[in-house]
């Protein structure tokens, strides 16, 4: 996947788009996410709201940029990380909003 690319992830493959999902499943990783789904954050700021050591923060960093969810661009010696696809965060807001109704009986 391009790292530069800031289109939609609808044009991937079934296993491209198995593996961005699939990155999207740890609790750790989604938390990031939703933090950059405010914008763009540097790992010193990702790592700093997670409770997580930096190594740990920074191999998730590297699951969910291999997967093609976020990007990354180093910056002197800080590396930024935002979204790769812009209606990632327009879908996490669309299934938080579906979670709070799941398992209730209408």
């Amino acid at each position: 996947m391009n790292e530069t690319s800031t289109t939609c992830c609808c044009g991937q493959g079934t296993e491209e788009l198995a593996a961005f999902f699939k990155a999207l499943g740890n609790p750790v990783r989604l938390r990031i996410v939703e933090q950059l789904m405010a914008g763009e954050r540097c790992v010193c700021e990702l790592h700093a709201g997670s409770g997580r050591e930096q190594s740990t923060v920074s191999n998730h960093l590297n699951v969910l940029r291999h997967s093609g969810v976020v990007m990354c661009e180093q910056r002197g010696k800080n590396v930024f990380y935002r979204l790769a696809h812009p209606c990632l965060a327009e879908a996490l807001h669309c299934l938080r909003g579906r979670s709070a109704g799941v398992g209730k009986n209408s």
